[in-house]
């Protein structure tokens, strides 16, 4: 019950500190209706809107990766900005992949699958989490690891779940 009314809080608080257009963008479904629910990719299978995943944590920003650096790993490619963050990505994919398939942390806290924005970005524990929009990131880094605790228990429950179905 507890949970419940925390879920609802945060909602609640989400929506009035940013218009519903500012949470929901039209591109928070930018996936793959065909693809498995527990990734976010676009209709070529692309994930992460073809961010290169190794940039945040080499870089420390987020970089656009380039067709001709690619890797596939469990059902999404994944683009890089060189060929060294790629072998880098292919030696360790787990260190690399986004948290909850590269969909919105926050989102995933409130029992909901959004798109991820490359911009709207966060390394925790040399984990990559992303977040819908700046709004929302705003309010997922004022309790990061509430938050991603509870992203974390509600993720086994909504994993395979399309986002529609949510």
């Amino acid at each position: 019950m507890k949970s419940m009314t925390l879920r609802h809080t945060l909602l609640a608080t989400l929506i009035a500190s940013a218009s519903l257009t500012a949470v929901l963008p039209s591109t928070a479904f930018a996936y793959d209706t065909n693809s498995t629910a527990a990734l976010n990719v676009d209709a070529k299978g692309v994930a992460v809107q073809g961010y290169d995943v190794v940039a945040y944590q080499t870089a420390g920003a987020p970089t656009q990766g380039n067709a001709d650096f690619m890797a596939k790993h469990e059902g999404a490619t994944y683009l890089f900005s060189s060929a060294a963050n790629r072998d880098l990505f292919k030696a360790n994919p787990a260190k690399y992949v986004p948290a909850f398939g590269g969909f919105c942390a926050m989102g995933v806290a409130l029992e909901k699958k959004l798109d991820g924005d490359p911009t709207a970005w966060r390394v925790v524990d040399g984990k990559l989490y992303l977040n819908v929009n700046k709004d929302v990131q705003k309010k997922w880094l004022e309790d990061v690891p509430g938050n991603i605790k509870n992203a974390q228990m509600t993720w086994p429950k909504i994993k395979a779940k399309a986002p529609k179905d949510l």
